[in-house]
C-alpha cells in the first residue's frame, strides 16, 4: 500500500508535468486496439440478432476489462520480484497514464488559442478532438460551449474518476476503469450499429461512474468556492440539473461548472448526422465566451488537486487501519 501511495503521487506530479507526449506508447491506445479487435471478432461469433449483440458486448466487456487489469497487476507482481523500487517506477509510469490533467487542458486550450485568433475553422478542428458531437455546425460561442462541457465532464472521467480508482486498488484497478470508459466512449452509442453491442459497456460504465461522478461534483463545487466563483450558483444549479443528461452522470459537473461560471451549457447537439434534442443546463445569465475554456481549466486542476488529497488520505487511512 505504500508503495501504491507513493506511485499515485509520482504518478499525478508526471502528468502534471509532461502530460501524454505525441508519439509515446500509450496503454490506452492499446485497449482500444484489444476492443476493436474483440468487436470485430465477436460480431462474428455471434448472431446479429438483438440478444447476440448483447451477450457480444458483454463478453467483450468482461475480457476486456480482465486482460487490463490482469496484464498490469502480472507485470507490477514481476517487477516487485526483482526489486520493490522498480515496482514503484513502474506503477508510477501506470499512474502517470492513466491520469489527464495536463492533456486536458493542453488540447482545451487549443480551441481557446484558435478562437482568440478568430480562426473558427481551426477552432472547429481542435474541438473536434476533444467531442464526441459533430462539429461542422457550431459557430464561436458553439465551439467555446463544447469545450467547457467536455472539460467539466472529463474533469470526472479522465481525472477523478480515475484518482479514486487508483486509491481502492493501485494502477491494475486504474486500468481496469480506463478499460470500463473507453469501451463506453468506443461502443456506447444509442445508434446502429452499437445500440445493442455497445448496451452493456454503456450500462456498466453507468455504474462505475456513479460515486466518483457525485465526488468529482463536490470537489469542482469546493474548487469554485475556493477560486472565488459563484459557489452558491454552482450548488443552486447542480441540485436542479444534476440530472439533466441521458447519462445519470455525466451532467454531475456540467451542472456545477455551469452553476459556478453562470453559463447555459448542453442542449440539442448533432452526432454522427443525427440531431439529438437534449436539455440545456444552467441559466444564461451571461453568453458563453472563449475566456471560460481557462475558467473551466482553472475548476480541472482545482479539483484535480483537491482529488489527489482526499486520495492520499483514503490511502494513508488503509494503511493505518491494516498495521
Amino acid at each position: 500500500m505504500k508503495w501504491s501511495l507513493w506511485a499515485l503521487v509520482i504518478g499525478f506530479g508526471i502528468d502534471l508535468v509532461l502530460g501524454d507526449p505525441h508519439g509515446f506508447p500509450h496503454p490506452v491506445i492499446a485497449i482500444g486496439k484489444l476492443i476493436g479487435a474483440l468487436e470485430k471478432l465477436l460480431r462474428r461469433l455471434f448472431p446479429a440478432t438483438r440478444r447476440g449483440e448483447r451477450l457480444a458486448g458483454a463478453v467483450i466487456w468482461v475480457l476486456t476489462t480482465a486482460i487490463s487489469t490482469g496484464v498490469p497487476l502480472l507485470l507490477l507482481q514481476l517487477c516487485h520480484q526483482i526489486s520493490p523500487w522498480l515496482r514503484l517506477a513502474a506503477e508510477s509510469v501506470m499512474c502517470w497514464q492513466i491520469l489527464a490533467v495536463k492533456s486536458l487542458r493542453i488540447e482545451s486550450m487549443k480551441v481557446y488559442a484558435a478562437l482568440e485568433a478568430g480562426d473558427v475553422e481551426a477552432a472547429r478542428l481542435a474541438v473536434s478532438m476533444i467531442v464526441g458531437r459533430d462539429t461542422a455546425r457550431l459557430d464561436r460561442a458553439g465551439i467555446a460551449r463544447a469545450a467547457v462541457e467536455t472539460v467539466a465532464e472529463n474533469t470526472s472521467d479522465g481525472v477523478v474518476a480515475p484518482l479514486v480508482f487508483l486509491a481502492a486498488g493501485g494502477a491494475p484497478l486504474g486500468f481496469f476503469y480506463k478499460a470500463v470508459n473507453t469501451m463506453d466512449s468506443m461502443l456506447g452509442y444509442v445508434e446502429p450499429p452499437y445500440q445493442d453491442i455497445g448496451l452493456i459497456p454503456a450500462k456498466m460504465d453507468d455504474v462505475m461512474n456513479y460515486l466518483p461522478a457525485r465526488l468529482s461534483a463536490l470537489l469542482m463545487l469546493a474548487s469554485g468556492a475556493l477560486l472565488g466563483m459563484d459557489f452558491k450558483g454552482g450548488w443552486r444549479i447542480f441540485r436542479r440539473d444534476r440530472y439533466n443528461h441521458a447519462s445519470p452522470n455525466s451532467a454531475q459537473t456540467e451542472s456545477v461548472c455551469a452553476g459556478l461560471l453562470g453559463l447555459r451549457l448542453a442542449g440539442d447537439a448533432w452526432y454522427h448526422g443525427v440531431l439529438h434534442k437534449k436539455p440545456c443546463i444552467g441559466d444564461p445569465v451571461r453568453e458563453v465566451e472563449p475566456e471560460d475554456i481557462p475558467r473551466s481549466c482553472c475548476l480541472l486542476y482545482g479539483s484535480a488537486a483537491l482529488g489527489l488529497v482526499l486520495a492520499v488520505c483514503v490511502k494513508l487511512a488503509v494503511i493505518l487501519i491494516c498495521q
